[in-house]
């Protein structure tokens, strides 16, 4: 990883923790904001924050290399809850920002919703733990290798996984996200327009819902991560109930 792309993700990390910590300032009054919101129809689970599919959607089928270079399919969803999240290595802003904030919200996400997190597994009584997965939708720049390196920086049990994109683009829509190539592979620095949700995936493998970026004037449009620890262990013991 060269120098130039080092600095904008040390950047970015620091950019995040003021975002995050920007967030969880707001995090009450916008909590009040959306209880009143949903005062007409709130949904069974008590989250507020979320955006519920209509119905649980399976994946597609997929292939991909993680950045430890090993096979990733579906099987490795099952069992336990995922936040996923596309993006691209090269990414100047929202990529490296919301890893960074994700990365500093994780203890509270697994501290949340691990404790209501049920035995989705038959063989074992252990909980299980919600992973956090960059789905790299930029083969042609994002080697493993890099993916290592680039994952490593935010949280090394993070999980980077790439195909080539006749496996992404079913795999991305899917999951009731996009991307696409702003403009020819052939300079560069081309960038790579793609959703910002974090998307949650349950222990059956299947996408439910979706945290939503929150746009605001001169501020990034991200994931609220404090919408995410205020809602998961709400999804979590909903799941429970089923």
């Amino acid at each position: 990883m060269n120098m130039l792309v080092k600095v904008i993700i040390a950047v970015a990390f620091v950019i995040g923790l003021v975002v995050s910590y920007q967030m969880n300032k707001s995090s009450a009054p916008m909590s009040s904001q959306k209880a009143n919101m949903s005062a007409n129809g709130v949904h069974p689970s008590g989250t507020e924050f979320m955006q519920w599919y209509p119905a649980a959607r399976k994946i597609a089928d997929f292939t991909l290399t993680n950045h430890h270079n090993q096979p990733m399919t579906n099987d490795d969803l099952i069992g336990q809850w995922t936040l996923a999240f596309v993006g691209y290595t090269f990414c100047p802003d929202i990529c490296p920002t919301t890893l960074a904030a994700l990365n500093q919200a994780y203890p509270k996400i697994i501290a949340t919703a691990g404790a209501s997190t049920a035995d989705f597994a038959a063989d074992t009584t252990e909980p299980q733990p919600i992973k956090v997965w960059f789905l790299s939708v930029d083969p042609k720049r994002d080697t493993i290798e890099r993916l290592a390196e680039y994952v490593g920086f935010f949280n090394p049990e993070f999980i980077a996984a790439t195909a080539e994109h006749k496996q992404l683009y079913p795999l991305v829509r899917s999951m009731g996200m996009m991307y696409s190539m702003s403009q020819s592979t052939d300079d560069p620095n081309y960038l790579v327009d793609h959703s910002g949700s974090v998307v949650v995936i349950n222990p059956l493998g299947q996408v439910i819902g979706r945290f939503k970026p929150q746009h605001a004037p001169g501020q990034i449009a991200m994931s609220d991560t404090s919408q995410i620890i205020a809602d998961m262990p709400k999804v979590v013991a909903s799941w429970q109930h089923l």
